[in-house]
């Protein structure tokens, strides 16, 4: 049966990057296997759950072009269903009314912390006939677990582990009022829409020993686990938002490629031979569990960049120009036109060789756009002496009245000039730059002029040589 794997995010805040690299290999884990992939959002925590972090994450798993199977199945409106599986539990014998006071509970862990003791409810309530009740207090449904023997993970990525039953309470199912809780409800989401694999972070080990109580309980075959062990810093502690636990919209607003982040975050703990730059397409053919490591894998800016950068130049130049165009109207506070957008579009093949990413791309293709007359930069002016505008005066009628402007005539006629001056090229060259680009460092400058066009050019050239 090809498999049926889950997202399951609590809409409490942005889709970090964690999450995102959980979504990410578990859409691969599906598609490498010709399975569905889900999007469950588990909202049941109602206090926290936020529309706009149901908003984040769903724009995060658009971007990164990890589509989803079906509609989005939202945890909250199932409420009534987790209510009567635990009923049918408690009705069964597998589960019991528990009277204990908030109050009472805090007590009792109280003194098993002043015992040295690892803090668990006690069962006093697992065999206590309903009837001792204490008076208008309403009570929760917990699990009835078994008290001896090991429950057993056989987990895809960690291996085999097990942990004594002893050291498992019995976890409360509906609260007091009526509602479930998150561990109870996981289970039910996960047995009514046939989820043949669990793949998530290993932080939710303990989750999983609990839950597995509860399958058996309600009688459910088990899914398969995947813990997928944590990305932490660079330095090897917890991922911060120093190290670059953000929102995968902070991703895609520093400039940063959907392919790239995905070829990223598949290598952060998963692996293939010494392969680093990775295509989707060969992403699903490779992808499976045994190529998981166990490790935390280690975020790191100047990968991140220099895979990003991988891509930007393997991008159509048309794609680019229209993905850079907001940030430069943004920059602007103008609309791009056609000609100047065509004029961008023209200049990608020189600017995408040098840029990490999209921001960096647009800043470097400013100047293409730029109004005249152009800012010049104060390293630039200085290029600018009386006697360089003295050759840029007469350079430019000698490059107007070529018949073709592309970069080898653009070449030669500078060149011509130059010798004809009796001075280097680097003489005309470097005040030239400084006036088409307001920099002394751009793509070359031939293209620079190529790319221009002969009217602006020779604007640009007029407006410094005076």
């Amino acid at each position: 049966m090809p498999p049926v794997v889950r997202f399951a995010p609590s809409p409490t805040g942005y889709l970090h990057i964690g999450a995102a690299r959980t979504a990410l290999f578990n859409w691969l884990f599906a598609r490498h296997h010709g399975g569905t992939f889900k999007l469950r959002i588990e909202d049941t925590d109602r206090q926290r759950s936020t529309e706009a972090a149901v908003t984040a994450i769903v724009e995060g798993l658009k971007w990164l072009e990890l589509t989803w199977d079906g509609d989005v199945v939202f945890q909250f409106p199932r409420a009534t269903r987790h209510a009567e599986v635990a009923r049918k539990l408690l009705a069964e014998g597998k589960a019991y009314y528990c009277y204990a006071s908030p109050q009472e509970l805090e007590q009792m862990r109280a003194e098993q912390k002043a015992k040295g003791l690892s803090t668990r409810y006690d069962g006093r309530w697992r065999d206590r006939d309903p009837k001792e009740a204490p008076p208008g207090v309403k009570p929760v449904i917990r699990l009835k677990a078994p008290q001896t023997g090991d429950t057993v993970v056989k987990d895809r990525v960690q291996g085999e582990i097990k942990v004594a039953n002893a050291q498992l309470d019995d976890m409360v199912l509906l609260r007091a009022d009526g509602t479930p809780t998150y561990m109870h409800s996981v289970v039910v989401d996960d047995i009514d829409m046939g989820i043949s694999h669990v793949i998530r972070g290993s932080d939710h080990m303990t989750n999983t020993f609990r839950q597995l109580l509860l399958y058996n309980a309600i009688g459910a075959p088990a899914p398969e686990f995947a813990h997928i062990p944590l990305i932490h810093g660079p330095d090897g502690a917890k991922l911060s938002k120093r190290h670059g636990a953000l929102g995968v919209e902070a991703y895609r607003d520093m400039g940063y490629l959907p392919e790239a982040m995905r070829n990223y975050l598949l290598r952060l703990g998963w692996a293939h031979g010494d392969d680093e730059i990775i295509s989707t397409d060969q992403a699903i053919q490779w992808f499976d569990l045994d190529g998981v490591g166990q490790s935390p894998a280690r975020f790191d800016f100047t990968k991140l960049d220099s895979v990003n950068a991988n891509y930007l130049r393997e991008t159509p130049e048309a794609r680019l120009a229209a993905l850079v165009r907001p940030i430069m109207e943004k920059k602007l506070g103008l609309a791009l036109d056609a000609h100047a957008l065509a004029r961008v579009q023209r200049g990608m093949p020189g600017l995408k060789q040098r840029a990490k990413n999209l921001v960096e791309l647009a800043d470097a293709a400013m100047f293409y756009v730029a109004p005249r007359p152009l800012k010049i930069d104060e390293k630039s002016l200085k290029l600018l002496t009386p006697e360089a505008k003295a050759i840029l005066a007469g350079l430019a009628p000698r490059v107007a009245g070529l018949r073709s402007w592309d970069e080898q005539d653009l070449e030669a006629a500078v060149r011509s000039f130059a010798e004809a001056q009796g001075i280097g090229l680097g003489k005309v060259a470097q005040p030239l730059r400084a006036a088409l680009t307001g920099s002394t460092a751009s793509p070359g400058l031939f293209e620079v002029m190529a790319v221009l066009g002969r009217e602006e050019t020779l604007g640009r050239i007029a407006d410094q040589a005076g």
